[in-house]
């Protein structure tokens, strides 16, 4: 009895603040989350890993909490910063890249973020369900662009 929700979402967009500025913070995992609208908890787990605990949201019997975890490397000579799934931890497996570009006058971002959530929750809910979800995690994604886009200087 579990509704799996996929998601898959890409954003690129430009900041003001210098290419060295944008990676450092981003490589920064516990930095760059802290950013993350409804973030209750990041654990570092070690070696580069660390967990999400993300805000508990719903009403009534339907209260949902994702929790999951990602191995993040950051490769500074190819301007990337990529995550993927760690199992076993959690209700989700999420996976991502940061593509950082050096513009001179500006630096160039491209986020892509893939995952899956599995919700305790009857599948005759997943109609509903599912579009929520990915409209949420789409909301929040939107609004942890807008805040690091403030902390840089704002969006070229």
């Amino acid at each position: 009895m579990a509704v799996t929700v996929n998601l898959d979402l890409g954003y690129e967009f430009a900041v003001k603040a210098p290419y060295q500025t944008v990676f450092d913070m981003l490589s920064d995992v516990p930095k760059s989350a802290s950013h993350f609208p409804k973030l209750d908890k990041l654990v570092d787990l070690g070696d580069g890993v660390y967990r999400w605990e993300m805000a508990k949201i719903g009403v009534s019997k339907f209260i949902l909490q994702t929790i999951y975890a990602s191995k993040y490397v950051a490769h500074p000579a190819k301007g990337t910063i990529v995550w993927t799934p760690v199992e076993g931890e959690g209700n989700a497996l999420v996976s991502g890249s940061w593509k950082i570009k050096d513009k001179k006058i500006s630096t160039h971002l491209t986020l892509h973020i893939k995952g899956a959530v599995e919700m305790p929750l009857p599948s005759m809910v997943k109609m509903i369900v599912v579009p929520a979800v990915q409209a949420e995690f789409e909301k929040l994604v939107e609004q942890y662009i807008a805040n690091l886009t403030k902390k840089f200087g704002g969006e070229v």
